[in-house]
């Protein structure tokens, strides 16, 4: 590649600064729903993590909500600032656009944004059960991780957005008009997240690992 004057895409490997404050989140009461679940229907069980990616004008803050089974992003909000709002509103987003059955397991780090009581508060009048990471494993919400990797690699890495708009909307147009729509992954049997929420919808006995 150097011989050929190519640079991968994917860039080296920074350190990456810890977006949230799961100090007062220890001991019980966080329990981990969603570990060692072999297999997931649609809407069983849902993940929801935070990011940040930089514009000309600061950073923006991009909360997702993603569907475990299907790979399928069913919510989404950015802010320029982090706060529990952030969170409140992809799950907002979700809800409005798929209705998430009573009994979903809602899975997160133990960030102050997912454990305040608001968030809980509202989990709870839509009867969605409530799942963390374990402290400093951040493995656990693969699903989230993977999701962010792909994006910055594909959609941010190499491209600069002068405003916090102009980044805004060309995150919103890949992960709409190309990862849920057009994106195949081998998991999925080389289909889309949507595609394969489709057939799901003929075949609900179906599962994915």
């Amino acid at each position: 590649m150097k011989e050929q004057g190519l640079k991968s895409i994917h860039c080296r490997k920074k350190r990456q600064r810890s977006l949230t404050d799961s100090r007062k989140s220890r001991g019980q009461g966080y329990p981990n729903l969603v570990r060692g679940m072999a297999n997931h229907r649609q809407y069983q069980a849902v993940c929801s993590d935070i990011t940040y990616l930089k514009s000309g004008e600061g950073w923006l803050y991009y909360c997702v909500l993603k569907d475990i089974a299907t790979g399928e992003i069913l919510g989404e909000s950015y802010s320029a600032r982090m706060s529990k709002d952030l969170v409140i509103s992809a799950f907002q987003n979700a809800q409005s656009r798929h209705r998430l059955p009573r009994g979903t397991i809602f899975h997160s780090d133990r960030g102050s944004q997912y454990t305040s009581g608001t968030f809980k508060k509202l989990l709870e009048k839509h009867g969605i059960k409530q799942s963390f990471s374990r402290v400093g494993m951040p493995g656990d919400n693969a699903w989230a991780e993977s999701f962010f990797a792909t994006m910055k690699k594909e959609c941010i890495h190499f491209n600069h957005y002068e405003t916090r708009a102009q980044l805004q909307a060309a995150v919103f147009k890949w992960t709409n008009s190309f990862y849920n729509t057009r994106r195949v992954q081998a998991r999925l049997d080389y289909l889309s997240p949507r595609e394969f929420a489709a057939q799901r919808s003929t075949n609900p006995l179906r599962m994915i690992s």
